[in-house]
């Protein structure tokens, strides 16, 4: 269910290009379990009669009814660290909420559901300006310079 440190992108660009729903889940900022719940019901499109509580979500997660046909379903969950940290309990029944899912999903015969906890994208470092590249050093493996010593003469 993880994909790190893999980057997510080519993982969705896949799933879209097979004819997959895709819905990213990002936890950034979560605090607490009520908000939770209003990231689930944004992010998943749950409909208006979602009772923003664990059983309305397991529910919810096994009548994919609301979203549109497709091959498959994809659930990316981002930036879930600070909030396992943060509500370890919420985050454990979220996680087993998650697993149901695709369990159940899984043993159906229409599409499935596959869920995949990742990072963001790491931002990408510009290159370096030519004053900025580095100076070549020493070949890896060559035999290090030793600094000539000048005798001194006394």
């Amino acid at each position: 269910m993880t994909l790190d440190p893999q980057p997510l992108a080519p993982a969705v660009a896949a799933a879209e290009a097979a004819g997959w729903t895709t819905v990213r889940l990002d936890l950034d900022g979560v605090r607490s379990k009520a908000e939770l719940m209003r990231r689930c019901r944004g992010a998943l499109r749950l409909p208006e009669y979602f009772g923003e509580n664990w059983d309305a979500l397991a529910d919810a997660l096994r009548d994919l009814s609301w979203l549109p046909d497709a091959a498959g379903r994809l659930v990316a969950v981002t930036s879930w660290r600070a909030y396992a940290a943060a509500r370890p309990g919420d985050w454990e029944t979220l996680r087993e909420i998650l697993e149901e899912a695709v369990d159940f999903w899984r043993e159906g015969d229409g599409a499935g559901l596959t869920v995949l906890l990742a990072e963001p994208e790491p931002e990408r470092k510009p290159e370096p300006g030519p004053e900025e590249k580095p100076r070549p050093g020493p070949a890896a493996g060559a035999t290090p310079r030793t600094p000539r010593l000048k005798r001194r003469r006394g």
